[in-house]
């Protein structure tokens, strides 16, 4: 996987006003913390992280590019986004710093692609899972995992056992768990209770189930 060069800076002050003339002035508050790590207080460009970061699928490894000798060439995970219940702009941002050497848990996407066999004959596709966890060291984290659904007939399902892995990448799902399946057809049976409310609207009754029929005048 590719590092995504972000630039970022360290800042001294902290506090509600000093996030606020951050945010006015294009620029999101965040926290950069790892394992064995005193947390650092750092702000990013909020045009160039929306561009470069926040728009993407999936777990990427971040490479902060500063003028901070430590945060300079630090490699980490987005951890969390906070944004703006109205506007939708990131509010602050949780960075978490890996070791390309050492494992990490992952969220990775699942994509179906291919029509179902059994959605040609009438069934219906079930998409249960959108995402799985995935333990695997960062440079060799999937952007996504493909599940080709051509060959599902109705009444068949993918599970995670049925995935293609890359080499150095396990599943943390349970190998039973079913990311897609394809249903039978709903049969909706008709019924007359339109009939039987025209036919109480002209003064009869009908048996239920009974469609009634048209008399034909008497002269």
């Amino acid at each position: 996987m590719e590092t995504i060069k972000l630039s970022v800076d360290q800042r001294q002050e902290k506090g509600k006003g000093e996030m606020g003339r951050l945010r006015r002035s294009g620029r999101v508050p965040g926290v950069f913390y790892g394992p064995g790590t005193n947390s650092v207080s750092v702000c990013v460009d909020t045009r160039e992280f929306q561009y470069k970061v926040e728009g993407l699928e999936g777990a990427h490894l971040i490479e902060f590019l500063s003028q901070t000798t430590d945060l300079n060439g630090r490699i980490a995970l987005l951890k969390d986004v906070q944004h703006h219940p109205v506007t939708a702009e990131p509010l602050h941002i949780d960075f978490y710093e890996v070791d390309v050497k050492v494992a990490v848990q992952v969220g990775v996407p699942v994509h179906l692609v291919g029509k179902a066999e059994g959605v040609t004959a009438g069934g219906v596709l079930h998409y249960f899972r959108r995402e799985i966890m995935v333990e695997c060291l960062p440079l060799d984290i999937p952007e996504s995992l493909e599940i080709d659904v051509t060959p599902l007939e109705i009444n068949d399902a993918v599970r995670v056992e049925d995935l293609t892995l890359p080499s150095g990448v396990s599943a943390l799902e349970d190998a039973q768990l079913i990311l897609a399946s394809v249903a039978a057809p709903t049969v909706v049976e008709e019924t007359t209770e339109a009939a039987d409310e025209a036919l109480a609207e002209d003064g009869g009754t009908a048996e239920a189930g009974e469609t009634p029929s048209e008399e034909t005048p008497t002269e």
